[in-house]
C-alpha cells in the first residue's frame, strides 16, 4: 500500500510540473518570444493544453471573472499541494501504522 501512495505522490509531482510548464509556455506565447507555427512548440503547446484544460475548466466555473487574470493555475497548484500534505501528514502514518 506504501508503494500505491508512492505512486500517487510522484503522479501528483508529475503534474505539478506540468502545470508549471503550462505555465510558462502561455507566458511565452503571450510575449510573442516562441513561434507558435513551430511543429514542435505546437505539439508541445498542444499537449500541456489537453492535460492541463480539463481541470482548469472545472475550477473555473467556481472563479469569479477577473478579466485577463487567470488564477486557475494558482489554484491547482494549491490543491496539488494540500492533497500531498494530506498524504504525507495522515495517510501515509496511518498505513505504516496498520502494516498494509
Amino acid at each position: 500500500m506504501l508503494a500505491v501512495i508512492q505512486v500517487v505522490l510522484l503522479a501528483l509531482n508529475i503534474y505539478w510540473w506540468i502545470i508549471i510548464a503550462s505555465a510558462i509556455l502561455s507566458w511565452l506565447y503571450a510575449f510573442n518570444i516562441i513561434n507558435a507555427g513551430n511543429a514542435f512548440v505546437d505539439a508541445i503547446g498542444t499537449f500541456l493544453y489537453k492535460a492541463t484544460e480539463p481541470v482548469y475548466r472545472r475550477v473555473r466555473r467556481f472563479l469569479p471573472d477577473l478579466g485577463g487574470l487567470d488564477l486557475s493555475p494558482l489554484v491547482v497548484l494549491l490543491g496539488i499541494f494540500f492533497l500531498q500534505q494530506l498524504i504525507i501528514i495522515y495517510l501515509a502514518p496511518a498505513v505504516m501504522r496498520a502494516g498494509i
